[in-house]
């Protein structure tokens, strides 16, 4: 279950640009209840490793996007101090927020992120002659991070939906988010760490640290390695709306399932 896992986070992170976390987190938390782990620090865990198999997946993702000419790294250098002030907000959220209450903010999420790839075609009449500068830069960047630690993913779907609408081409808009996804990975796994080791989790599953399951991070990642430049290779060569709208069910699905757990 964990290599399936990680086979189709890779694909998906250099296909869609979006870290794999919308995959990786309901898996882990599948296993991890099928395995008999089911105490409240879960989902924390879950989130946790799936920021930390994140930073494989995207780097893999994103060199491969640079090796094709489709990372902005202008775009990465200017978004990188918002990104990080979000991200570390985030994870401190972590810290004030229940196991149900994180469940029930990683539901919402994933139900709000399903609109752009159900409809992806919503988005094409709304258009910008520019990227975000200034204000408008710093605030997205800060809720793009922010938003993306507390719900494990790489912030690929914002960062898409950003650039596409600012005129950039899919292909540049998916390989910029790879490499937005290695900045959130990085950060985000080191403050769930961090945090995890500073509190005492009961019931964890063997190989945890911190809130970062060891040997999961290295199943998942030991697959989503290889699958993740298939993914960038397929973003250049297909019409990605009909898998867009595949993965749109499959996040309706995600959040109708923890919701029904969560309340």
């Amino acid at each position: 279950m964990l290599l399936l896992t990680g086979a189709l986070g890779g694909l998906s992170s250099g296909l869609f640009g979006v870290g794999g976390g919308f995959v990786v987190v309901p898996s882990l938390l599948y296993v991890f209840h099928a395995a008999g782990y089911d105490s409240e620090g879960i989902i924390f865990i879950a989130i946790g490793t799936s920021l930390a198999t994140i930073i494989v997946a995207s780097t893999r993702a994103a060199l491969a996007h640079r090796r094709l000419g489709s990372l902005n790294i202008e775009f990465l250098k200017s978004w990188l101090p918002w990104l990080a002030i979000g991200t570390v907000l985030g994870v401190s959220l972590t810290s004030v927020v229940s196991s149900e209450e994180l469940k029930l903010i990683f539901a919402v999420g994933v139900a709000t992120y399903s609109i752009f790839f159900l409809f992806p075609r919503m988005f094409e009449n709304i258009g910008f002659d520019h990227l975000p500068t200034g204000i408008v830069r710093a605030t997205l960047g800060v809720v793009i991070g922010g938003v993306s630690a507390l719900l494990g993913i790489g912030g690929g779907t914002p960062i898409v939906i950003t650039m596409t609408l600012c005129g950039r081409s899919i292909v540049e808009s998916v390989g910029t988010a790879a490499g937005v996804g290695c900045i959130i990975g990085v950060l985000g796994a080191i403050g769930f760490m961090i945090i995890g080791i500073s509190q005492t989790i009961t019931g964890a599953p063997p190989g945890t640290v911190g809130f970062i399951n060891i040997p999961a991070l290295l199943a998942i990642s030991a697959v989503s390695v290889i699958t993740a430049p298939a993914g960038a290779k397929l973003a250049h060569r297909l019409d990605t709306d009909r898998l867009k709208q595949c993965f749109g069910f499959y996040l309706i699905a995600v959040a109708t399932i923890i919701l029904r757990q969560t309340l």
